[in-house]
């Protein structure tokens, strides 16, 4: 703890130096370095450890007071504006609602079901366990939002169970720290939500563009780890036979004895129709069976609202070439005489029974066009074929075994990923708001706690007092960041930022490189909510003069700031780790295990950044 303790003060100290050098004589100095001094200030008092929300909230109306040369009046003004503005912002109440969801979710003791299912689907490949810690924590993470409970529960979970198979420790606290941070990148992220209402971005595409970025750094880690482990199966042993055992319910236990057979939905139309042991009867075996045919089943659906949709008959088009405008004939025939009798024209009559049947003649044929379906197309039929393949090929590798674990799966992943689904579809699809979807998730939350009979009203008033305490922090962080920025403009601090930045004669390139290292050193000391509330405001400005889309630059900031929670000295998911590890595990494993995954973040930003369609294509898709 003295190593670290030490690093920040050395810390401090640099940034202490390096504005007393950087700042000029008090007689030279302008508003603009009072604001460039304020800025410091702030990142000390809170390495020192002061609350942020009350640090900004307090160096913004003191500096701003300076700035008003000593008027109260207008520094309390400006106080209760700003704190007005974030009043009426309507992005903020999807926060409660997404933290009560994820508080929910975490009380309804899935997570230990989730793990063990996903090591046993999993057995079978290199570093199995590590794979399923990382899905098991990314799944999880993405429910909860909530970093520190993920870590801690697969630290008392996952950790005993990698030490025990033999697995290095660096290995095992890396895997479990990098997979419990996803969840402020996967959506729902509240850490967008935040970027977004600093940044004026909609949430929704933050959300949308985030999607993908974040199960490519999923995969990476995945990726990561079955590397290693099959270039040294030492560090991640393969699981032993006694561990890959599944214990089969009664019923499967049963047919099995009796048939003998491995594939399991053989065995249970056998069963079905033949002879049953014991007392079994014909309503569990076709239960057991409809839940072996769920896949194809939901593939059927699938594919079927696929089909119908893309054959449904397309409307007519309505021909418009017979219509005159309004006032036409009126101005065609301006030049002739009109005459008022009451008289019909001759040959009127013949020329109306002349017109009805060209009338009727295209009624009927937009009639015919709407009655015609169009055909599905070519791959359409190819994705057919593809997955009835693919379930050929399930449902023959399908034993006792691997039901019973796709029946675990049932239980563990498929709610979660279901609640995931419905609030990401709702916003992303354009369904729901991001409160409305918060809300969404929030009542699914309920339903998860009371389908697994934790629902209780300890557990409600905890989950409640929890989200008051977190949506409170948020809000009141959301008032220090808009009373300090509002002070820093007001002092030209911003001004003075941008006119140096700009006399760089920088290029996009090059501003984007720097802001990211900034952002990145920012990590070491600082966590994501100071840096997205105190710097974003500082960079969001600057965004139009190289061209960079803040849409874009919101997805580089959310996978640079993974490392917030992985880089010392505040490295606060370590601490999570510590906190619940193996005696023998110590606080320098655990950053050592970090660092291969903060450099696999580094290498993920570069790729979004060549290719910056992985973010930026759902968005455009969907919403451009």
């Amino acid at each position: 703890m003295k190593k670290e303790l030490y690093f920040g003060i050395a810390i401090m100290a640099m940034i202490l130096i390096g504005v007393s050098i950087a700042m000029p004589a008090p007689s030279e100095m302008t508003d603009g370095h009072l604001g460039l001094l304020m800025l410091s200030l702030v990142v000390v008092a809170i390495m020192l450890g002061f609350p942020t929300a009350f640090t900004l909230m307090g160096m913004g109306v003191i500096f701003t007071y300076f700035a008003y040369d000593g008027n109260i009046q207008k520094t309390l003004d400006l106080m209760v504006q700003s704190t007005y503005k974030v009043m009426t912002n309507d992005v903020l109440i999807s926060v409660p609602l997404f933290v009560f969801m994820g508080y929910l979710v975490e009380r309804a003791n899935l997570i230990e079901k989730l793990f063990k299912s996903l090591h046993l689907a999993m057995a079978r490949l290199p570093g199995a366990l590590g794979v399923a810690t990382l899905v098991t924590c990314a799944i999880f993470a993405t429910a909860t939002g909530i970093v520190g409970a993920v870590v801690t529960l697969m630290g008392l979970l996952a950790m005993p169970s990698m030490l025990k198979a033999g697995y290095d420790t660096k290995m095992a606290a890396g895997a479990i720290t990098a997979g419990g941070c996803l969840g402020i990148l996967i959506p729902p992220s509240v850490l967008l939500i935040v970027y977004g209402a600093t940044a004026g971005v909609s949430v929704v595409q933050l959300y949308a563009g985030a999607l993908f970025p974040g199960l490519m750094l999923t995969s990476m880690y995945i990726a990561y780890i079955i590397i290693r482990a099959k270039i040294n199966p030492k560090c991640a042993p393969p699981l032993s036979e006694e561990e890959r055992r599944v214990p089969l319910s009664p019923v499967l236990d049963s047919l099995k004895r009796t048939y003998g057979s491995s594939r399991a939905v053989s065995a249970l139309v056998n069963g079905l129709k033949g002879r049953r042991e014991g007392n079994l009867t014909g309503g569990q075996v076709a239960g057991q069976l409809f839940v072996a045919m769920i896949p194809a089943i939901f593939a059927a659906f699938i594919l079927g609202l696929v089909y119908s949709s893309l054959t449904a008959p397309k409307e007519a088009a309505f021909d418009t070439s017979g219509l005159v405008s309004f006032g036409s004939g009126y101005e065609s025939s301006g030049s002739s005489n009109y005459d008022f009798g009451l008289e019909e024209p001759a040959g009127a009559e013949t020329t109306e029974a002349a017109a009805a049947p060209a009338v009727e003649e295209p009624v009927a044929k937009e009639a015919a066009a709407e009655a015609e379906s169009t055909p599905a197309p070519t791959t359409f039929w190819i994705w057919l074929m593809a997955i009835v393949a693919v379930l050929g090929y399930y449902y023959s590798r399908l034993s006792f075994e691997r039901l019973e674990v796709f029946k675990m799966l049932l239980t563990s992943f498929f709610p979660l990923a279901i609640l995931i689904g419905a609030v990401l579809g709702s916003i992303v699809m354009g369904l729901a708001t991001p409160s409305e979807a918060a809300a969404l998730g929030a009542f699914g939350g309920l339903l998860l706690a009371a389908g697994y009979r934790q629902l209780s009203f300890p557990v409600l008033r905890e989950s409640a007092f929890l989200t008051s305490k977190t949506t409170a922090m948020v809000c009141w962080l959301f008032v220090g960041s808009s009373i300090f920025s509002a002070a820093f403009a007001l002092l030209g601090g911003q001004e003075l930022v941008e006119t140096w930045v700009l006399s760089l004669g920088l290029t996009p390139i090059e501003f984007l490189l720097l802001s990211q290292v900034i952002i990145f050193l920012l990590g070491w000391p600082l966590e994501w909510t100071e840096i997205i509330v105190i710097f974003m405001p500082i960079f969001i400005p600057l965004l139009p003069y190289f061209d960079v889309d803040p849409l874009f630059f919101g997805l580089l900031v959310a996978l640079n700031l993974q490392t917030a929670f992985l880089s010392p000295p505040v490295a606060m998911a370590a601490f999570y780790l510590k906190g619940v590890s193996p005696p023998g595990v110590t606080l320098n494993q655990i950053f050592m295990g970090m660092i291969p995954f903060m450099f696999i973040q580094i290498f993920a930003m570069f790729v979004l950044y060549v290719f910056p369609q992985i973010g930026m294509w759902l968005p455009s898709v969907l919403y451009r």
